[in-house]
């Protein structure tokens, strides 16, 4: 066990957060490394706060690949080797997502599975993202995320270094769940990603502000970049991810942008930007009943 590099946020004052972003290949044994490595950087950098974008063991599988290498939560030796960092280190680690089999019987499709991880190395919090990805970009390019994934069914607000609403990459087109995470207590929103090229170009940073904007609260979204590399079946269509992890204010100011390349964006938030928003537009308050359409 190493002695610890990043300081465990206390509650009080301001919170250092470490966006890792990340190109991931479809070989959960090779992104382990390099992921571990940035995160053990932000923690060096001060990060008491680390977080990891969506798909953080692999992205691009084929479902068949996927059914060979994945793995049950409690059998994940990337979960368990990042729980071991973030204890090791002594941070919170927020893990976008990993792809698990689910161990329900009968049970053919995987899950995306955020995790909070506390100090410790304890898991504070699990998520399951609710929204399938099923939608089609363009004439080359669509995605059945339902085909392979079992969508979750509930709502989680976090207790870590502030209190979180957890969500996953298309959860962020769907404002009432963020609303509905702000009113419950949320002053973070987490939205790790794997965005495509195409739609990140035209929405990404807009949605996240308009999330900010919407519940006064921060979003911190670390994202996958690049091309994503198929060891196990190089004739595959390689897919691409947008970047740019984003650290978005309160007040819906872009704090930090993590651009195009693999690496680490520290970010420092003032947890008393949160009820400052909120009192200039106190509209999580002013919801009236209507009828219609």
């Amino acid at each position: 066990m190493t002695d610890p590099v990043g300081a465990a946020f206390s509650g009080s004052g301001p919170l250092t957060a470490g966006l890792v972003q990340l190109c991931v290949s479809d070989d959960p044994a090779r992104n382990l490394p390099v992921t571990r490595d940035l995160v053990r950087a932000a923690a060096a950098g001060g990060a008491q706060w680390v977080l990891t974008p969506e798909a953080t063991n692999l992205l691009g599988a084929s479902r068949e690949l996927q059914d060979r290498i994945l793995h049950i939560e409690a059998e994940d030796p990337t979960l368990a080797a990042l729980r071991n960092e973030a204890r090791d280190l002594g941070i919170w680690l927020l893990i976008g997502s990993l792809s698990l089999k689910t161990g329900v019987p009968g049970e053919t499709r995987f899950a995306n599975r955020s995790f909070l991880i506390a100090p410790d190395g304890g898991i504070r919090a699990r998520y399951d993202k609710l929204h399938m990805f099923d939608v089609t970009v363009s004439d080359r390019e669509s995605y059945r995320e339902s085909a392979a994934f079992r969508p979750g069914d509930r709502a989680v607000l976090a207790q870590g270094p502030l209190p979180v609403g957890m969500t996953v990459c298309y959860d962020l087109r769907f404002p009432y769940l963020y609303r509905a995470l702000a009113k419950a207590g949320a002053q973070v929103l987490t939205v790790p990603a794997a965005f495509n090229d195409t739609t990140g170009a035209a929405h990404w940073e807009v949605l996240l502000r308009a999330r900010a904007i919407e519940t006064g609260c921060f979003v911190l979204a670390p994202a996958q970049c690049g091309t994503h590399r198929a060891h196990f079946d190089p004739e595959r269509r390689p897919r691409r991810s947008h970047g740019h992890s984003l650290a978005v204010g309160p007040w819906g100011e872009v704090l930090a942008d993590g651009g195009t390349e693999p690496g680490v964006t520290i970010v420092t938030l003032d947890p008393g930007a949160v009820p400052g928003a909120r009192s200039r537009i106190p509209s999580l308050t002013h919801d009236q009943d209507f009828t219609g359409p």
